[in-house]
């Protein structure tokens, strides 16, 4: 059962809630560093035809990884003083598993994308290691089918498609279920996986002015983000919306600008309703209502309570800030293990504007439960709610 006391002084003092860490083994974060991140660079190494150059460093850092310590990027790196002020000035020289699990996770990547040369010069310069997953994504029978059930989505009425979307846009590659969510009757198994749901909320923010999305995956998560951006642009629930993706591949199948340019050729090439609404999102992406937006800082292995300046100002000055995604949502909430109860608007007090969350739960963090939500699940699945991806939520406050 949650802790009146410590959900007390969590919300007094929410830097009181300890920061998620990998040094707990068998935990969710200690799996991540020890088994997915050796296994993701095993599937890189296959995905191109890499030479020896880029071959020994995959093997030196899944080597580094396993039974060495954090190293500083290569000299010549541009961001290396960025990542020395960023946290590695007091990490360098420590295990990959004592270090915070957002630091240790965001410089895995980091240091992949070192390796294959991503950053070059070489051949393989800005060449996405990803590539070959985000795109197999999109050319499969359920992307059709998907796509297809807009067709029918279509005949609904608005308020009914816009609770659609914004469902399909949350559980991202289970789409299919948000599509047939506003007809079914009475509950929905997708509903009944939602642990908390501000979503009347939410909607109440979508008030004609500018929307800025923060975008999680690329892929067939990334075209329901484009459908709902479609629908409130068509019908006036925001006047704008500011796209915010990745600078550079992160996270394996973390949205960038060429995955959005991907994903809408998709919508382009396809028939009926899809196609109608990737036609209105080129139109939009030209003229300005729709624009793709990066910063350094989405890559930062930094919460978001140490926003830059300009970034702070731009989601001040927006009618609401919707963050996509697992990674978003800890970085929103620290990546700190707050009690589940503790209120999200405690959590997100210091975020300059209004917030909302969509998330499907893929780790440890989460807030804003109430305490007989927190006792059912846990009494039912004990802790695998939090990381199987199976539960999501709908958080937001104004």
């Amino acid at each position: 059962m949650p802790d009146p006391a410590a959900a007390a002084r969590s919300a007094a003092d929410p830097d009181d809630a300890p920061v998620v860490v990998s040094s707990v083994r068998g935990s969710f974060p200690w799996t991540v560093l020890a088994e997915r991140h050796p296994a993701l660079i095993g599937k890189v190494r296959d995905a191109f035809p890499y030479g020896p150059e880029q071959r020994h460093a995959l093997d030196a850092l899944l080597l580094n990884c396993a039974e060495g310590v954090v190293e500083p990027l290569a000299a010549p790196a541009a961001d290396r003083g960025q990542w020395d002020a960023w946290g590695g000035r007091e990490y360098y020289g420590r295990s990959w598993f004592d270090l915070p699990f957002l630091w240790s996770e965001s410089y895995f990547y980091r240091r992949l994308l070192e390796a294959v040369g991503y950053f070059g010069p070489g051949p393989w310069q800005g060449i996405d290691p990803f590539r070959p997953f985000k795109l197999a994504e999109l050319d499969t029978p359920e992307a059709d089918e998907e796509l297809a059930a807009l067709d029918d989505l279509a005949r609904q009425p608005v308020e009914e498609q816009e609770e659609a979307l914004l469902h399909g846009s949350l559980w991202g590659n289970r789409a299919d279920l948000g599509f047939r969510l506003a007809r079914a009757e009475g509950g929905t198994a997708a509903q009944s996986q939602l642990v908390a749901n501000d979503g009347d909320v939410l909607r109440s923010l979508f008030a004609g002015g500018t929307l800025c999305l923060v975008a999680d995956n690329a892929g067939r998560e990334l075209i329901p983000d484009l459908l709902l951006t479609d629908h409130l642009l068509r019908h006036g629930r925001v006047g704008r919306t500011v796209l915010h993706v990745k600078p550079y591949p992160y996270y394996v199948s973390d949205a960038t600008a060429a995955d959005v340019l991907d994903a809408l050729r998709r919508l382009t090439a396809a028939k009926g309703a899809a196609g109608e609404a990737g036609n209105r999102l080129w139109a939009a992406l030209s003229d300005g209502r729709l624009t793709v937006r990066t910063h350094p800082f989405a890559c930062a292995p930094l919460p978001y309570a140490d926003l830059p300046d300009d970034l702070r100002r731009e989601y001040a000055a927006a009618d609401v800030t919707l963050l996509k995604g697992d990674l978003n949502y800890r970085r929103l909430i620290g990546d700190r293990l707050h009690p589940a109860t503790t209120p999200f608007a405690v959590a997100t007090a210091y975020f300059p504007g209004s917030v909302a969350a969509l998330r499907t739960l893929k780790s440890d963090v989460v807030v804003g439960l109430t305490s007989t939500v927190e006792a059912a699940l846990d009494a039912a699945e004990g802790h695998r709610w939090r990381t199987g991806g199976t539960h999501a939520l709908i958080q937001a406050r104004r």
